[in-house]
This record gives structure tokens, sequence and C-alpha cells, in this order.
């Protein structure tokens, strides 16, 4: 978990009291000094499986729940996320969606991505080859180039360009994902990633993360289910980042 460790070293400048903790049915998010988001990996599995320290969380501080990125239990992993994310001073530019940059960037490649994301048929349509990896077995569909998460090991080694969900972080897949991708071009996308240059470190070319604007509203809706967190359904709560090595 070396990543992990890195990150929460490059973060512990910035540990602030937490003011709020919210675990929605898809993302969690910490709120310190500022908001921070994770991806929530709840199933019945983890149902029944106690999260520590509940009802005390907001007692801690975001380096303390930062710690949790470590765990196994990974709605606990997604808490930790959310707190690293939260001692990140955003940066990068704003306001660009990063999936067009990688519609363009994967004109004629061979292209990769881990996790679904929107507008997967405008890249298949550019790329010379397109393949899904996802986690969920009951997805997997592979006369539609939608593979299971195992086949990284066989497909991302011979891509031009890698896409891979921030929330790998809280799976602790980014770290193995990365080194498959160093002779790829590397995108980290989504509302889990770090936007720190830890990730550069590490092989990632292009952060693609978000800077939450109001968090008192994100996490509201974070904890009525709202679903997915972008700009278009938190109109001015919320805003893209990108920031390229």
């Amino acid at each position: 978990m070396k990543l992990l460790s890195d990150l929460i070293r490059a973060v512990g400048k910035n540990e602030a009291p937490v003011r709020d903790v919210r675990v929605g049915i898809t993302w969690t998010g910490v709120w310190g000094k500022r908001c921070g988001l994770g991806r929530t990996y709840a199933s019945p599995a983890t149902a029944h499986c106690t999260i520590r320290d509940f009802g005390q969380l907001t007692e801690k501080t975001t380096l303390e729940l930062a710690e949790y990125a470590k765990s196994w239990h990974l709605v606990e992993a997604g808490i930790g996320v959310a707190a690293i994310n939260s001692m990140i001073k955003p940066k990068g530019k704003r306001n660009i969606n990063a999936l067009d940059l990688i519609i363009e960037e994967g004109k004629n490649k061979k292209v990769t991505m881990v996790g679904a994301f929107p507008r997967t048929s405008e890249l298949r349509a550019v790329a010379k080859e397109f393949w899904l990896l996802e986690l969920d077995p009951y997805l997997v569909n592979p006369e539609a180039g939608i593979l299971p998460a195992t086949a990284a090991e066989h497909k991302i080694p011979k891509s031009d360009l890698v896409v891979i969900t921030g929330s790998a972080l809280v799976n602790k897949s980014l770290e193995h994902l990365l080194e498959l991708s160093r002779d790829a071009y590397t995108i980290v996308l989504g509302p889990s990633t770090p936007m720190s240059e830890v990730l550069f470190d590490y092989g990632a070319d292009l952060l693609a993360g978000v800077d939450v604007i109001k968090p008192a509203e994100i996490m509201k809706k974070i904890s009525q289910s709202g679903g997915m967190v972008s700009p278009k359904n938190c109109k001015g709560e919320i805003e893209f980042l990108v920031m390229e090595k």
C-alpha cells in the first residue's frame, strides 16, 4: 500500500477536524477544511459489518480518517479516500470535461478503460481497439468488449491509452494498474481521484477529478443517495478539474 502511504504523508500537513461524514449508496463524503469524495463499495456482504468507531467519526481528524483508506473493509476505505481528498487543495484547469480529452486522445489507438464511464460508445467508435474492464461479473460481455477486471494483465500492457477510475484507489488496485500502464498514456478519472502529484510519481499522466464548491449541499445529496456527483446534477456545487503531468 505504498501509494496510499505516500498520499497520506503528502496531505498530512493539511490535517483538520472532521466536520461531517456521509456514506451514501454511491459516494462517500468527508468534510474537514474542504470536502473530499470517495466511492462507496457497499454490498450485502458488508451490510452487517461494523464501521470502526461509527458514531464517533466527527470526533476524529481528517488525517486519522485517512488511515481508513488502508482498510480491506471497502466502506471504511471509501471514507479514508474521501478524507485524503478533503486534505488536497484543488488545482488544475477547471470546467474541462476529461471525457472530451479522452475521446480526442483515443482516436486510432488501442484503449483500455478500467471502470465504466459515460460516452464509451463515442470512444469505441474512434478507437482502433477498445476494451472496458468491469469488476462486476454480471456486466461482463466479451462480444461487446466488456471484459472482467482480471483481463487487465493481458490488455493494459498492449494499450496506447489507459483510463482508470479513481475508485480503484478504494479497492487497492490502482497502484498495480498504474504499474501495468507504464508504457501507455494514463488518465485517472472520477470524483475519487486525488488531485495530487503523488500519482504522477506512480505513472499517471493526467488526473481528472472534482472540486467540491459547496460542501453542505453535496453532503446533503450524498446522504439522500443522489447518484452520480457531477456538475450536471450538482450545478454550481462542484467543478471538474484536470491536471497534467
